[in-house]
């Protein structure tokens, strides 16, 4: 069973391989996520699940009496439950590095549209408003990176290019890499009171959910921007559109949210919020690079 509808899409290796392994495909025919009920109906026979955002619960498992592996497309695995896949001896596997450049890029990409206030720009010169707009520099400026793992890494090696300097927070510290590269390990809080540009690269736990709160806000510069690439719980919601229809802070870029679409519109009304719709990683070359892997994953265990 293959949920992501961009598996194979452009480059069907994924998919040859598996069918040239004896394996027989059930894709998603929805043309989006599907929900559990959906999940529940089409995974009871299947051996091996290859799976995006869609929700593989207890609830879910327990209708998947044959499932042998669960191959994440991708490295988040917040909407897999792991405890119970691993009580009834189910591995999971992850895609680890292989949409890490698209990622960082669009991190970037996204730091850049909401400093200069990109969006705000184009929508008055396409209603023929040619007033100039003031923003603020990337230039030189400090970021702060909320987990230095390979997308962390990704990310802060792009800000090198804008003369950045760089701070990081983890719990998980590569002392040598951060020696290397100049980058100094500090505690959260000072983090986010110091830095300008203030990026998250975490995965989604119990511990990190709603990690950048009202009081984390208020703790930023006025003038700082936040994007988060990682995972929409990371934060709480309420509390930076507030923060963000207050300007009290300069900006933000979020591809992704604890729901999708947003529950609250207010955020489609803000000119200081660049949206994605969880797309940092869809590149071609990153969805290949995710497809072959998932595949290859599944076919190692199934072996």
């Amino acid at each position: 069973m293959v949920t992501p509808r961009s598996f194979g899409k452009g480059n069907s290796q994924p998919i040859d391989m598996l069918k040239e392994n004896g394996c027989e495909l059930i894709l998603n025919p929805y043309g989006r996520i599907m929900n559990k009920q959906e999940m529940v109906e089409l995974i009871k026979d299947v051996d091996a699940v290859i799976v995006g955002v869609d929700p593989i619960d207890q609830e879910v498992l327990e209708h998947a009496p044959k499932l042998k592996v669960i191959s994440k497309y991708g490295v988040g695995t917040d909407n897999i439950d792991l405890n119970y896949a691993r009580e009834k001896g189910i591995p999971v596997t992850v895609t680890t590095g292989a949409n890490k450049d698209a990622v960082a890029d669009y991190t970037i990409a996204l730091m850049l549209a909401a400093a200069r206030r990109m969006i705000p720009i184009d929508k008055a010169c396409r209603q023929l408003n040619w007033n100039k707009i003031t923003s603020v520099d990337v230039w030189g400026k400090t970021l702060g990176l909320v987990g230095l793992g390979a997308i962390g890494k990704g990310v802060a090696a792009r800000a090198r290019g804008f003369n950045m300097n760089i701070l990081a927070y983890d719990l998980v510290k590569d002392e040598t890499y951060a020696a290397e590269h100049q980058i100094d390990y500090v505690g959260l809080n000072e983090l986010l009171r110091t830095a300008d540009f203030i990026s998250l690269h975490l995965p989604l736990t119990e511990q990190t959910h709603h990690l950048i709160g009202a009081k984390e806000l208020a703790s930023m510069k006025e003038t700082a921007v936040i994007v988060n690439t990682a995972r929409g719980g990371l934060i709480n919601e309420q509390a930076l559109l507030e923060a963000l229809r207050e300007n009290r802070i300069w900006g933000a870029g979020m591809d992704v949210f604890e729901q999708e679409p947003p529950q609250d519109k207010g955020f489609l009304e803000l000119d200081n919020l660049i949206i994605g719709s969880h797309c940092a990683a869809s590149t071609y070359q990153a969805i290949e690079n995710m497809g072959v892997m998932a595949a290859a994953n599944v076919l190692e265990y199934l072996r």
